[in-house]
């Protein structure tokens, strides 16, 4: 079906659960310009004479679109939005969307990119006949049945249209296609046309206006034909144009039976036609003049509707607002943006980590071993709780700014609780290396400079004996007594601050390798399962965002 940008004459309504299966058409065809044995020329089914298919690109093919192509696409992106986002979209918006994507599936496979012209108007107007000049076929007992029936005729352009058809209740012996090999490019144009010959609105027959009535809402384009006896009648315009005011652009009025008006008063006469539909609120409606029985017109008429098929369809307008709609609800159901990877970073929950596990106490004790100051080995203490509360806590604050509540309660229940973190924390610290011992350098620097500073007491000593007159036999010389005073000084302080310096790296070293430890720990406990909420959360949106349409920024 097919609309322009104004508003369409009406949304059809939810198509059944279950479609019917398409029926062929049984019914008789000829030419309406032709000899009745041509129809026999080409299988019922759109095959060459000799049996052989159509190719591909054949006018007989199937009608499918483009339309029908995107809004399968975004049918299948908010399918996909519901099966990543689960139960973190709330249940009522889950069938809600689950719903429309059912209804547009099943009118998608009816096909979005045929456009339904329905043919209305009153007894004696000329429908019937207009309907075969359009489609340039006839119905071999159109004259028998036509006045007496209640049914909907069609005529579909293209290979496709049983669907639909169904859809719409025309039965099987009421449709006829228009496209055959036959045809070659001729009807091209108006390829994905459906046109529908609907009873007379104005019968007496309650059933007939029944029919009108039910069919209407599900066109695109309504041509009222009127002839220029009951143009003005007062069931027509009061009981259904002036209920149309403001759908111009989806109707068209055709004044059929232009043969018997005089040539110079038939201006006169479409004037006129347009005054009652201005005063009807139908200002703009396009009206063409016509002669089923002599032709006059109906090119006109046919170029009018391949304008009208080239434009979107109804139901294609109707399934893009019904997807538009879905996936509006879905936008509220995901976040506009995830957290920015600064707010993923591990550097600030680590640094709690190791406050709650005393981290920089063990390394201070490691270094305390080192320098010789401490003669136990350190130990770890026991991890605090709250500190690894706290340190879990800031974190799931941080990456579920922004998230819809049900997304960030999945993610607080994905990432560790306090107690596993806190187990976590214990084991992996327990994998640290806290052995400490003395610099052997600096031992071997101690040694030395005590020596050292032995035999300078010892020398000096003996040039103090002399001094005094007690002649202790070897007097080493003042220099050597101070070199050596010197070197057993500088020793020392060299393996003070051997000493030190080992301290400070090793506990350097404790606190890499704890700090790595207590990382690794939040890698897996906290990042990981953050990054897959928020992946799954990113998928969701793109998608939804996918079903929303081009234009539309989330």
């Amino acid at each position: 079906m097919s609309t322009d940008d104004s508003t369409p004459v009406a949304v059809p309504p939810p198509v059944p659960a279950v479609l019917p299966a398409a029926v062929p058409a049984t019914r008789e065809l000829v030419p309406a310009d032709a000899e009745p044995e041509l129809a026999d020329e080409a299988g019922p089914d759109g095959t060459a004479p000799d049996g052989t298919a159509p190719d591909a690109g054949d006018p007989s093919g199937a009608v499918r679109g483009a339309d029908t192509a995107a809004l399968a696409a975004r049918a299948d992106a908010l399918e996909g939005a519901l099966t990543v986002g689960g139960e973190r979209f709330d249940p009522v918006v889950v069938d809600a969307v689950a719903a429309a994507v059912d209804r547009v599936r099943e009118r998608l496979a009816l096909g979005v990119d045929h456009t339904v012209v329905a043919l209305v108007g009153g007894t004696g107007s000329g429908k019937s006949s207009l309907f075969n000049a359009v489609s340039g076929l006839r119905f071999a007992d159109v004259g028998v049945r036509r006045p007496t029936t209640s049914r909907v005729t069609a005529c579909v352009w293209g290979a496709d249209g049983d669907p639909l058809l169904d859809w719409l209740g025309v039965d099987a012996e009421h449709r006829i296609q228009r496209e055959s090999v036959l045809d070659a490019d001729h009807e091209a144009a108006l390829r994905g046309l459906v046109l529908l010959d609907l009873p007379d609105h104005d019968s007496i027959a309650p059933e007939h206006r029944e029919v009108v009535d039910r069919v209407l809402p599900q066109v695109d384009l309504l041509v009222w034909v009127v002839d220029p006896q009951k143009y003005a009648d007062d069931a027509l315009h009061s009981g259904y144009l002036r209920r149309l005011a403001g759908r111009d652009a989806s109707m068209m009025v055709v004044m059929n039976q232009l043969d018997t008006v005089p040539a110079d008063v038939r201006d006169d006469l479409l004037a006129d036609v347009r005054h009652l539909l201005a005063e009807d609120g139908l200002p703009d409606v396009a009206v063409h003049g016509v002669s089923a029985a002599t032709g006059e017109g109906v090119p006109e008429l046919r170029d009018a509707l391949a304008g009208v098929v080239a434009r979107r369809s109804v139901a294609a307008v109707h399934a893009d607002q019904e997807v538009a709609a879905a996936a509006s609800l879905l936008a509220g159901q995901v976040g506009t943006r995830e957290p920015a990877p600064s707010q993923l970073a591990l550097g600030t929950v680590v640094d709690r980590l190791a406050s709650a596990a005393g981290l920089a106490a063990v390394a201070s004790a490691v270094a305390a071993v080192v320098r010789g100051g401490a003669s136990g080995p350190p130990r770890l203490g026991d991890v605090h709780a709250d500190g690894v509360g706290l340190a879990r806590s800031a974190w799931l604050t941080a990456v579920t700014q922004g998230l819809p509540t049900r997304w960030a309660d999945d993610l607080r229940a994905r990432v560790a609780t306090p107690t596993e973190m806190r187990m976590a924390v214990r084991d992996a610290l327990t994998q640290v290396t806290l052995t400490a011992r003395a610099s052997t350098a600096a031992r071997v620097l101690t040694v030395v400079a005590a020596v050292l500073g032995v035999v300078a007491l010892v020398a000096g000593g003996l040039l103090v004996a002399d001094a005094v007159g007690a002649s202790p036999g070897w007097v080493p010389p003042a220099a050597v007594v101070a070199g050596a005073l010197v070197a057993a000084v500088a020793l020392a302080v060299a393996g003070w601050t051997v000493r030190r310096r080992s301290a400070a790296r090793r506990a350097e070293r404790v606190l890499a390798e704890g700090r790595s430890a207590l990382e690794s720990v939040a890698r897996v406990r906290l990042l990981a399962p953050t990054q897959d909420v928020l992946a799954e959360h990113r998928h969701a949106r793109e998608l939804v965002a996918q079903a929303a349409g081009p234009g539309t920024v989330r």
